[in-house]
């Protein structure tokens, strides 16, 4: 038993610590999020195909689907679905595309399979989880960031005194600190008029990674590699992640009542 012990907790020195993917995502919070304010401008129609093809999960608790299966090899093929890289002087139609496919492919291809009366309601209730998560993924700021520094992954820089990076800052690490739940968080977004709304949901889904972009090039202007952010970039910037996070949503429900 005691030679067990040493060897277990060994082990646990050897784990490498403040391990992450090249690419990482919005946090299972803002992802929830998403999909919680999306439930909230789904139409009848949608609700009801969406729910049927759900088996009544909603849409908040499949929405961390598309991270899960990275864990399964056999899904390797959709890890370029969850981002496109892009210098900051082009736009998603000049700019080189990746031949594994990137957030805009891989949108188009949920869509295309659950349009598709051929398909099996197994398959299209795949795609339609994949779909969720992607719409929430292309309103990240450093899912549309630059190659060389892989979205904003080695950006190296300190959170609170710890190490970081740019990519997860964004992710996770704000909502994270601003402590509050998927549902509070939901709940607490902004009142916004029919015309605002409207608005948002305006465009394609080439025009919203443009906009996006936009605001990349925003976030990679806030901070120098190294720095030690803390309480003033969330007060500078967390806002913006409220917001990004409410227009993925209703930006959601559009591409799922176009669908159904």
């Amino acid at each position: 038993m005691k030679t067990l012990t040493i060897f277990l907790i060994s082990l646990f020195f050897l784990i490498p610590k403040n391990t992450e993917t090249p690419n990482d995502f919005w946090g299972a919070t803002g992802h929830r999020v998403v999909g919680k304010i999306a439930d909230n401008y789904l139409c009848g129609k949608a609700k009801r195909e969406v729910t049927k093809l759900l088996k009544r999960k909603s849409l908040a608790f499949v929405s961390t689907f598309g991270d899960e299966i990275k864990s399964d090899k056999r899904y390797n093929k959709y890890y370029t679905w969850h981002y496109i890289n892009m210098p900051m002087d082009e736009n998603y139609e000049t700019s080189k595309k990746n031949p594994q496919g990137d957030l805009v492919t891989g949108i188009e291809f949920c869509k295309s399979v659950i349009r598709n009366k051929n398909a099996s309601d197994d398959d299209k209730a795949f795609y339609l989880k994949l779909l969720i998560h992607l719409v929430g993924d292309l309103h990240q700021p450093m899912h549309v960031g630059l190659k060389e520094d892989k979205g904003g992954n080695d950006f190296k820089l300190q959170w609170f005194y710890k190490d970081s990076n740019l990519h997860r800052v964004w992710d996770s690490q704000m909502i994270d600190e601003f402590d509050m739940s998927y549902s509070e968080l939901a709940e607490n977004a902004d009142v916004l008029s029919k015309k605002q709304v409207k608005a948002i949901q305006a465009g394609s889904i080439v025009d919203w990674v443009n906009e996006t972009h936009q605001l990349t090039k925003q976030v990679y202007k806030s901070t120098q590699p190294d720095e030690n952010l803390r309480y003033r970039y969330s007060y500078d910037h967390f806002k913006t992640v409220r917001s990004q996070l409410q227009i993925a949503g209703i930006r959601l429900a559009k591409v799922l009542n176009d669908l159904f």
